[in-house]
């Protein structure tokens, strides 16, 4: 279930997110742990669960053009899905691409694509305590892991009509069971409302 009190990110709260990350222990992992949220909308336990198998190309072992979340990967049953790669957080996942795979012990039909320092995998807890102490630090009010997830829809919704989609291309997107769902998640925009009635 949506929590309440997770609010979307402003633009403004993007740039700053992604300057704190540089600068941060791991900023390339730490960079694709951001974009995997904002730019293809993943849940916490989605990012711990990601799999270098969900992400590369069979053939060449290359990053591909899509992510292939598994069920088991998500929250079960349906909600497995493939998800077209932003431009931005391919390039985030070839780098961090590059320097995983000159490790000794790598393994790119089994390794997670998240590790941490003493793990070869980490939790949905992990992701949802590391995107607190982020956006703790940076003073955001009311944001959480799921601030990210949160964002993309929303964007998406409000750009899918320009590409000939609708709201069941981000249901699809999202992983909702129910298109209700999606709606939840999509915030409003006032500015909008008032330049669509001087439409009609």
């Amino acid at each position: 279930m949506l929590n309440k009190q997770s609010k979307t990110l402003s633009e403004a709260q993007v740039k700053a997110v992604l300057s704190y990350i540089e600068k941060t222990r791991n900023p390339k992992r730490n960079l694709v742990i951001f974009l995997l949220s904002m730019k293809a909308g993943l849940r916490a336990k989605e990012i711990a669960y990601l799999t270098w198998q969900m992400v590369l190309e069979s053939e060449n072992h290359k990053v591909g053009n899509t992510l292939d979340l598994t069920n088991k990967a998500s929250k079960g049953k349906g909600s497995g899905r493939v998800i077209p790669l932003n431009k931005d957080l391919k390039i985030a996942l070839d780098a961090y691409y590059s320097t995983e795979k000159l490790k000794k012990d790598f393994n790119s039909k089994i390794d997670y694509v998240i590790k941490t320092e003493r793990a070869s995998r980490t939790s949905a807890q992990v992701m949802v305590n590391l995107f607190k102490n982020w956006y703790s630090n940076l003073g955001f009010i009311g944001c959480s892991s799921h601030s990210g997830r949160r964002t993309f829809i929303t964007n998406t919704a409000r750009k899918i009509s320009l590409v000939g989609g609708s709201l069941r291309d981000i249901q699809n997107l999202a992983g909702h069971a129910s298109i209700n769902s999606t709606q939840r998640y999509i915030e409003s925009n006032n500015k909008a409302q008032q330049r669509v009635v001087n439409l009609i």
